[in-house]
């Protein structure tokens, strides 16, 4: 069965092209240093322009008893907006849970087309950068105790969007065939094109 957004099985002809498999160590450990260098590339700046030496031990435990909070809860969101985008998209059952590596949410029994697979990757990307974004510079203003929670959230959550860039860059400019299928079993993507070439 084909619809515009996935397909229920590979059509005859298709090959994979790549595999990307966060399970294994090596992707495992690099997507994680990447998202520890994004991460603090945010935080670090973000807290000293916002003046933590300024908030107090008080402060900052109190901003870090938050951010952590806001973090887990950050978390569970981030899959529910893949989860979401994939329902609205495919209708299909989902399937969600965390490796050493990866927290994930995946559609493992079809194959969903090159444009599905990009709305669907960069949902939670897109969503939560204009929400922190613009939480933390009005809590500039209003609560610098809020404003350091957000800035720790909002660097955590370019971290973790980076196996999710990843992909979505090899999308953009590596594997440019529009009739590119993807089969995303959460902790690993296998990608297919005609005749094996992407």
């Amino acid at each position: 069965m084909k619809t515009d957004n996935f397909y229920a099985d590979l059509p005859e002809g298709y090959a994979e092209v790549y595999h990307i498999n966060s399970k294994a160590k090596g992707t495992g450990l690099a997507f994680n240093l990447a998202a520890l260098l994004l991460a603090a590339a945010v935080i670090v700046p973000g807290l000293v322009c916002g003046g933590i030496g300024g908030l107090g031990y008080d402060g900052a435990f109190l901003a870090g008893i938050i951010a952590v909070i806001g973090f887990i809860a950050y978390l569970i969101l981030h899959e529910f907006t893949h989860g979401a985008a994939y329902k609205l998209l495919t209708g299909h059952k989902l399937t969600f849970g965390i490796t050493w590596s990866v927290a994930y949410c995946g559609v493992p029994d079809i194959y969903v087309t090159r444009r599905t697979a990009l709305i669907s990757l960069l949902a939670p990307f897109v969503l939560f950068s204009v929400i922190f974004c613009s939480l933390a510079v009005w809590m500039f203003f209003v609560n610098k105790v809020i404003y350091m929670a957000v800035i720790i959230i909002l660097g955590f959550h370019f971290g973790g969007c980076a196996g999710d860039l990843y992909t979505a860059v090899l999308l953009l400019f590596s594997l440019k065939d529009k009739n590119l299928l993807m089969r995303d079993t959460g902790p690993e993507q296998f990608f297919y094109a005609p005749g094996g070439e992407a």
